[in-house]
């Protein structure tokens, strides 16, 4: 009889969970850490990310930093959180309009920005809109920087998933609401909020046995429970058995596991393949062909009710502890 696992998720950092990219170097990332469910390790690295605690297993950490990241609505802030999830709440002292509020005059929008050049957002300004502005789910340009704040989508959002190369990316929307409650009007997406609530978007929801996600981004879980997209921060390495500081530091389709759960892991974290759980939604016992190494089981990413709809048969191939 197929025994039912919980991939219970062990947080590797709090501080650290996606890689987040920014200016020249690489490509910017946003990413969420999410908690129970399979153990996972990461960290931020050149991509935004956070980690988390919850349903779902998930890397412990969010993903490397640049330009985009994400957290869930509501609860995150303080300035030295990941862009995923941070512990306090609140709006941060550096801030010359509201982007839940957008008060900035005829022909500008209020943008979050990088008031010291570096590559994470701490404040918000007043920029000019483009005269063509592009629509959310457009392909858009930065101007000098991912973190410049001045790009050419329309008012109300800004470019995410920016390549730190060619500065191009993808226009996504602002959440509605306040920092307290907020929302997202567009279907299938959820409120990420960062950097002490000068950071807040829609990022879209996936699934990670499909990996239906824009160009060069990739889906790992969510601090609330689901998967997200973002940025693939992988570069040369994210395949079975790399290790992998940043929840995005896989290759898509793979899952950033704690050591444990990866057989010959020396690292903080390891790669390891999501893969699909049998029509009783229960762990598959080892061996699996499913699985790269035979000592791997397919273990459940949620626990049994608790999977967000569509997501039922999502598991990781981890050693069943």
């Amino acid at each position: 009889m197929a025994r039912r696992t919980r991939f219970v998720q062990v947080v590797v950092s709090l501080l650290s969970a996606l890689a987040l990219s920014c200016g020249g170097e690489g490509k910017q990332t946003s990413a969420t850490g999410s908690t129970s469910g399979a153990g996972t390790g990461s960290s931020t690295g050149s991509t935004t990310g956070g980690a988390s605690t919850g349903s779902g297993g998930g890397a412990s950490g969010g993903a490397s930093t640049g330009t985009s990241g994400g957290s869930s609505s509501g609860s995150a802030s303080g300035t030295t959180c990941s862009f995923a999830e941070c512990s306090t709440s609140g709006m941060g002292s550096t801030v010359e309009c509201d982007v839940w509020n957008d008060e900035c005059p005829e022909g500008q929008k209020c943008m979050p920005w990088a008031n010291d050049g570096g590559t994470w957002w701490n404040a918000t300004k007043c920029t000019p809109i483009d005269p063509s502005p592009r629509k959310p789910g457009e392909a858009c340009t930065v101007v000098g920087s991912a973190t410049s704040g001045v790009d050419d989508c329309e008012e109300g959002s800004m470019c995410w998933y920016v390549d730190g190369e060619t500065l191009e990316g993808i226009c996504v929307g602002f959440c509605d609401g306040s920092f307290e409650s907020s929302t997202c009007a567009e279907p299938n997406t959820q409120c990420v909020i960062s950097q002490s609530g000068v950071v807040n978007l829609c990022l879209p929801s996936c699934n990670p046995l499909v990996q239906d996600c824009p160009k060069e981004t990739e889906c790992q879980p969510h601090s609330l429970g689901g998967f997200l997209c973002y940025v693939d921060a992988s570069l040369d390495g994210g395949a079975f058995g790399d290790p992998c500081e940043y929840l995005n530091a896989c290759d898509p389709g793979l899952a950033c596991l704690n050591p444990e759960y990866v057989p010959g892991c020396q690292a903080g974290g390891c790669c390891s393949p999501y893969c699909e759980l049998d029509a009783e939604y229960t762990t598959i016992p080892a061996p699996t062909p499913k699985c790269p190494d035979p000592t791997m089981a397919c273990l459940a990413w949620f626990e049994v009710g608790e999977a967000p709809a569509g997501l039922e048969k999502v598991g990781v191939c981890g050693v069943a502890l």
